[in-house]
Parts: C-alpha cells; structure tokens; sequence
C-alpha cells in the first residue's frame, strides 16, 4: 500500500508574498526574493503545495470573503504561469474581535491552531508527519507542530511577541525560502536531522 503524500503548507503574508495589511488588491501582491523558485524545488521533490493564511480582514470588515478568495485565484494563477501548482488555497476569516457577526468568534481554524492544515490533510490524503509548514511567525511554527509537521521558522520574519510554549520552538530556521527548499532537500538525504538543525541553526 502507498504511502500518502506529504505537503509543503506555506505562510501567505511575510512568507511567500510580501505582507500588506489586509490586503485584497492582486495588483499590490509581491513575491518574496526566491520564492517561486523554491516552490519549484519542493514541488519537483514531490510534495504539495497548499498556501495557508489567516484573513482576519474579513471578519474586522475590512473586505469581503469573496475578495480574499479571488486574490488566492490570483496569486495560484501567477504562480501556475511561473510553473508551480497550488493544490490548495486555504485561509481563516474569523477573529473573536471582529465586527461582523457571521465571523466574529473563537474558531479552530485560525493559527495557531491546526484546523486549516488537518481539514486540508483530509481533503486530499495528506500524511501530516510527512508534510512542512513554513512561515515568519511563531503562529505559523504552533500550527504546523499541533498538525504533526516539521518547521520552519523564516528569520527575520514578522514576529514581534515572542510567546513562548510547547508548540512554538521550530525545528528550523530559516533565511527565506529557498533555505528551507535546500533544507527539505537535505532531510532526504543520510546526514542526521540533528546535524542538519546545527548546520542551519
């Protein structure tokens, strides 16, 4: 019997686009310094890609879901012509202060909770402790180690808090993505993960 595929879930904002605020606008959409090619590189590896991002814009009336949903149609588009397959696109448009009531509540969706990455593991069979999550936040490490994946922690990224817990270390850091691609390649190889985390720490 096969084993289920892996995938490589990725941070939107900060992460594999530069972050503007709250933004629905595809005009404005910039791709981070090597981005695309590191998605080639993880793709041609054999993992998914799945793009996964809280949109709380939505819930504090900033713009309307269907705005947030035809900016990802964008964002796959440009990243197809660019020779990268987006398997999915899945956000969160609740936050528990928002304005409008339809998405104004505690959800399990939002990260650092792992509701985006298990709902999407289940949509298409992924095996979570085959998969990676990558983002610039500790929000982004919490939701990727609750699912069962391994880390990456992009450095400098967005993070000004810093809380710390159980679920907030990363297994690696990250100068941007083309690390982690070289860092994901890596671990197919025979050197142990710990020589790996000390090469790249």
């Amino acid at each position: 019997m096969a084993m289920s595929r892996g995938a490589f879930f990725v941070d939107k904002d900060g992460t594999l686009v530069e972050d503007v605020p709250y933004n629905v606008d595809p005009a404005k959409v910039i791709f981070r310094p090597g981005a695309i090619e590191a998605l080639r590189e993880i793709q041609l590896w054999g993992l998914a890609i799945v793009v996964v991002s809280n949109q709380s814009a939505v819930a504090r009336g900033f713009c309307r879901i269907d705005e947030v949903r035809r900016l990802f149609v964008s964002i796959e588009r440009r990243l197809a012509d660019a020779g990268v397959v987006v398997t999915e696109s899945v956000f969160c448009p609740h936050h528990p202060d928002g304005v409008v009531a339809q998405y104004a509540w505690i959800c399990d969706c939002r990260k650092p909770s792992d509701g985006l990455l298990r709902e999407a593991a289940a949509r298409h069979d992924f095996c979570l402790e085959r998969s990676y999550m990558a983002g610039d936040i500790l929000d982004d490490v919490e939701a990727g180690n609750r699912a069962g994946c391994t880390t990456f922690l992009l450095s400098p990224g967005g993070e000004t808090e810093w809380h710390g817990g159980d679920f907030r270390r990363p297994d690696f850091v990250a100068r941007d993505l083309l690390e982690v691609a070289e860092i994901i390649l890596g671990l197919g190889t025979d050197a142990p993960v710990s020589d790996l985390i000390e090469a790249h720490g």
